[in-house]
């Protein structure tokens, strides 16, 4: 229940919703005290401009996500290397037609890719933390096992299948490996999120390596027109960022 609300308040709160609830008060305000509704209003529109910008996401991606991806030259290197790679679920589609059930959605595809390629060159045991499944669907790595041993023919040697949130992935896996002994892991995440999954992991004593996939900051391009044109990708991006902020906000103050 607490999951729920967090995730309606956060979409009432953060962009969009926050800012077109600020606009649509505003209005409110309007009819009785002109000047404070019109502020309110305009600053509404005005983030909500400024939010959906290229230029804006790339910006807020750039300064989440690490500068380099992880090296291959690198795999295995230092005196404590990795014993085990995890990767984090990232969602579902639920009653995929084609599929005739649930299945990993593109999220989730994105960090399997990587996780495969990385496991085909270190060739160290694969663990896939996500739960978040109901009384007829299965929990999100069961599905991503299945694909991982289907169409990847790599074996999944532990799934994780209670938790419900990147610090419940951290603490259920980290219970999960410490039993087996492996105290270092390479983390598998898109890159916006690998600072706050690696913020948990640590919490439960693990050594983390980051291997994070999908770099979306781009403010290292040259800026063009384009980049000051609202679109719904770039809004939702950064959306992805405003989601980083207050998960690393909230397990700051809660744990």
């Amino acid at each position: 229940m607490g999951f729920r609300v967090g995730a309606l308040l956060e979409q009432l709160i953060g962009p969009p919703g926050g800012f077109i609830l600020l606009a649509i008060l505003g209005l409110v305000v309007m009819r009785r005290y002109q000047r404070v509704g019109f502020y309110m209003t305009a600053s509404g529109l005005g983030l909500l401009y400024i939010a959906s910008l290229p230029l804006t996401a790339n910006l807020l991606l750039s300064g989440l996500e690490p500068e380099t991806a992880l090296s291959e030259k690198t795999l295995l290197a230092g005196d404590k290397p990795p014993q085990a790679i995890v990767i984090l679920a990232a969602g579902r589609r639920y009653h995929a037609p084609e599929f005739a059930g649930d299945t990993p959605n593109a999220f989730a595809l994105e960090r399997i890719r990587y996780g495969v390629w990385l496991a085909r060159r270190t060739l160290l045991p694969v663990l896939i933390s996500g739960g978040l499944g109901k009384e007829e669907s299965p929990p999100e790595s069961v599905l991503m096992k299945q694909l991982v041993e289907s169409e990847y023919a790599l074996p999944v040697r532990w799934i994780e299948t209670e938790s419900r949130t990147t610090y419940e992935n951290a603490k259920y896996s980290a219970k999960i490996l410490k039993a087996e002994g492996i105290e270092t892991i390479y983390l598998v995440t898109h890159a916006r999120h690998i600072k706050r999954s690696m913020q948990s992991f640590k919490k439960f004593g693990l050594n983390v390596v980051p291997a994070p996939t999908v770099f979306d900051g781009k403010s290292r391009y040259d800026l063009t027109l384009r980049h000051f044109l609202p679109s719904a990708k770039s809004l939702n991006r950064t959306a992805q960022v405003f989601h980083e902020w207050v998960g690393m906000l909230w397990y700051w103050a809660r744990y």
